[in-house]
């Protein structure tokens, strides 16, 4: 089977959020009042959300379920606060994954004092329901891969330096989001913002045209 490459620009992703309290959302997925029923998921992924909170602003206590949310702060600080207990601040190069199972409730919040930015991912779990749980990995290697058994995923973090090459997951699905910086996918340039939806590839290989950060989703059929 031939591969497929679907590039998705920055530009096209829906707004939302609240910018009067300092909210700004980009979605990459039908979210919300941004129904789009041709782009409900790839692979497990839902959701891949860019969130630019101000100082003081956040989102308050709210419910989530059946859905796995792994979140990648790019600057600042993220509050994290949920309702089995958990409080912790989230950095940059930290990994965090509340699975929300059978129901949660979380607030996320930038107490502090400078802009914070950060991706969300919502995946589907391959069986819904269960108990709650949450972790977050301090510092995560480029050389080890986050797994999310739960819906048959592993997350790589690819920081690259200008010139260099990767090659990504060979896999039935692996879904390319560009944190930072620029790199070529085959002959296409990725921006900030830019995706590539990649089915049956065999593992294309990526060059980063500047320094780069990228997050890849690496799933099966």
């Amino acid at each position: 089977m031939e591969g497929v490459i679907d590039v998705r620009r920055s530009g096209d992703r829906y707004p939302g959020g609240e910018p009067e309290a300092g909210i700004h959302s980009l979605h990459a997925f039908s979210f919300g009042p941004h129904y789009d029923p041709d782009n409900l998921r790839f692979g497990a992924v839902l959701a891949c959300n860019e969130e630019r909170l101000a100082p003081g602003a956040g989102f308050d206590e709210h419910p989530h379920s059946h859905t796995e949310i792994v979140t990648w702060v790019v600057t600042g600080e993220l509050t994290h606060r949920d309702s089995t207990g958990h409080e912790t601040v989230v950095r940059p190069g930290d990994v965090q994954r509340l699975s929300s199972a059978g129901g949660v409730r979380h607030v996320e919040r930038n107490d502090g004092t400078e802009p914070l930015t950060f991706i969300q991912m919502w995946l589907a779990p391959r069986d819904p329901g269960g108990d709650p749980a949450y972790e977050v990995v301090h510092g995560i290697a480029d050389s080890t891969p986050y797994d999310v058994p739960e819906a048959g995923a592993l997350l790589h973090v690819r920081r690259l330096a200008a010139g260099e090459r990767t090659e990504l997951p060979s896999a039935p699905h692996v879904y390319l989001h560009v944190v930072q910086g620029a790199v070529c996918l085959q002959g296409t340039e990725l921006e900030p913002g830019d995706a590539a939806r990649i089915t049956e590839s065999g593992g294309p290989e990526v060059l980063a045209s500047t320094a780069a950060e990228l997050l890849v989703w690496e799933m099966g059929g």
